[in-house]
């Protein structure tokens, strides 16, 4: 099977269909009018941008296209500048500016793990840098240029489409790691299970790219996480092939699945992965439920996740994003139940008010609508942009206050809404979202603004990332968080799998 054809790509400098594109609202256009933002510029066509000659010389084409097929080995502009970067803001104004400087200088896409394990091989061999690429839908510089100045490959692995096994029995499904998350699910519909995981990237993510980036979907308190999920993986690294996971649980050691588990392709490639399933529910119902401020209801929330009933999933919104929807004052808490029984005398007693189930309709209809509004928020003019983090319940109350302050206090007339969306029994996640006007240089306006929102994340105890992954925007942090002796760790398991340092090179360890 060929790649896909980049006619099948997601939209240049934005997200997803083209298609699905949305206008502005009228509330929230004049909202942006009072924060004194002016439209943007229009976003220069893919086939116009700026992209730097190939470096990758003949002989390592040719080498390349030995192990995959000279149709698989891709050097124009428009394969190389799609595969530049993620989606992050800072990633779609550089795109829209015509930018592709960062882009690979060939995009490979391999047919199957030996074909992985070659191009390794051979890329080890030449000290080619190799960028792992799933959906591109990276925002945190998971995907994107490389500062080292050698040459770098993107390797593409949506040819890796493949179920592998489905065992109806252990109720576990393995897949090859370039399947789309939709695919995977009508494949496992059409046998009565599910995964339970959708994040707000499900339309176009990997699920490889989900156990590479730990990734969280919305209905993780009933599903849990994606690591939650994985039981076993299949790696190549540039030295060979590790396989984890040979039974359901384990005490023969450390589990290595944890230790590629959110590695982000620094260590090696996931090829395919065993995951868990669950049946599909019987009966899918939304609902809606009013609190008068976000401590009422994050202590509404907490309950629900350590006492339960727990549904499958909770999403509460502070006084600001609240403002924005269809909650009249006070805070939006949205619930989400896959059968199971409702939770209703547990929030009543803990002062909620029931809005019945539109409010949690219009959230699950609109719920892949955010990314396609951030696009209209740039062709408005506006930088709009999110950083997530977590904590436990008693440090969540000034986590909260501290990162919101240091937001607003570093960007000049922002709007800043909040929510929790990802609950446990010990604690939650935030997912801030930021409004503001473009200005002269948004790229390093927001910089500057997210590094002290991660100063101030750090020192109130929260992780840099709960779900978004490390990349290279929070690779510092990281570090401060994990410690000197974690960083050396690290260095040291790269330094085996790895050892000419090929793999992701930019993301994760610090140099």
């Amino acid at each position: 099977m060929s790649h896909m054809s980049e006619s099948a790509e997601e939209r240049w400098a934005g997200w997803g269909d083209p298609a699905a594109a949305v206008s502005l609202p009228p509330s929230i256009a004049a909202l942006l009018e009072a924060l004194g933002v002016r439209p943007a510029a229009p976003s220069v066509d893919v086939a116009d941008v700026r992209v730097p000659e190939s470096r990758l010389p003949d002989e390592v084409r040719q080498a390349l296209a030995a192990v995959v097929g000279a149709a698989n080995v891709l050097t124009g502009p428009e394969a190389r500048a799609r595969h530049g970067g993620g989606k992050s803001t800072a990633d779609l104004v550089r795109q829209r500016a015509g930018d592709a400087a960062g882009a690979p200088d060939a995009v490979i896409y391999p047919g199957g793990h030996d074909e992985v394990v070659a191009v390794l091989r051979a890329c080890t061999e030449r000290r080619i840098a190799v960028v792992p690429f799933g959906g591109g839908t990276s925002v945190v510089g998971g995907v994107g240029p490389s500062l080292s100045g050698r040459p770098r490959i993107a390797l593409d692995l949506r040819r890796l489409d493949r179920l592998v096994e489905l065992d109806e029995v252990s109720r576990t499904a393995t897949f090859e790691a370039g399947v789309r998350a939709p695919r995977a699910e009508e494949i496992l519909a059409a046998r009565g299970f599910t995964l339970g995981h959708v994040p707000q990237s499900y339309e176009y993510a990997s699920l490889g790219g989900f156990a590479a980036t730990r990734s969280s979907g919305q209905a993780s308190a009933g599903y849990g996480r994606f690591d939650d999920m994985v039981v076993a993986l299949t790696v190549a690294t540039p030295v060979g092939t590790v396989h984890t996971g040979r039974a359901p649980a384990s005490a023969a050691g450390p589990d290595l699945r944890q230790l590629f588990l959110g590695s982000e392709g620094a260590l090696g490639v996931v090829t395919s992965l065993t995951v868990r399933l669950r049946p599909q529910p019987v009966s899918r119902r939304y609902e809606g439920w009013r609190f008068e401020s976000f401590e009422a209801g994050a202590l509404a929330v907490r309950r629900l996740a350590q006492d339960g009933p727990r549904p499958a999933v909770v999403r509460l919104s502070d006084e600001y994003e609240s403002a924005l929807g269809p909650a009249a004052g006070g805070c939006l808490l949205v619930l989400g139940y896959d059968d199971g029984t409702d939770a209703d005398a547990v929030l009543a007693a803990d002062g909620g008010t029931a809005l019945g189930p539109e409010p949690g309709q219009r959230w699950a209809a609109e719920r892949f609508a955010a990314p396609y509004l951030r696009d209209a928020l740039l062709d408005a003019g506006a930088y709009a942009e999110t950083l997530e983090t977590a904590a436990f319940w008693s440090r969540l109350p000034a986590l909260y206050a501290q990162v919101r302050a240091a937001l607003l206090d570093s960007l000049d007339r922002a709007l800043v809404l909040c929510h929790i969306s990802h609950v446990y029994e010990t604690g939650a996640s935030l997912y801030f979202t930021v409004v503001v006007a473009q200005g002269d240089d948004p790229v390093g306006a927001w910089q500057r603004a997210k590094a002290r929102a991660s100063d101030a994340i750090l020192a109130a105890g929260g992780t840099i990332s709960h779900h978004h992954g490390v990349g290279t925007e929070h690779r510092d942090w990281y570090a401060r968080e994990i410690g000197p002796l974690g960083v050396d760790a690290l260095r040291a398991v790269k330094a085996v799998l790895d050892p000419q340092g090929i793999m992701n090179p930019e993301v994760l360890i610090p140099d």
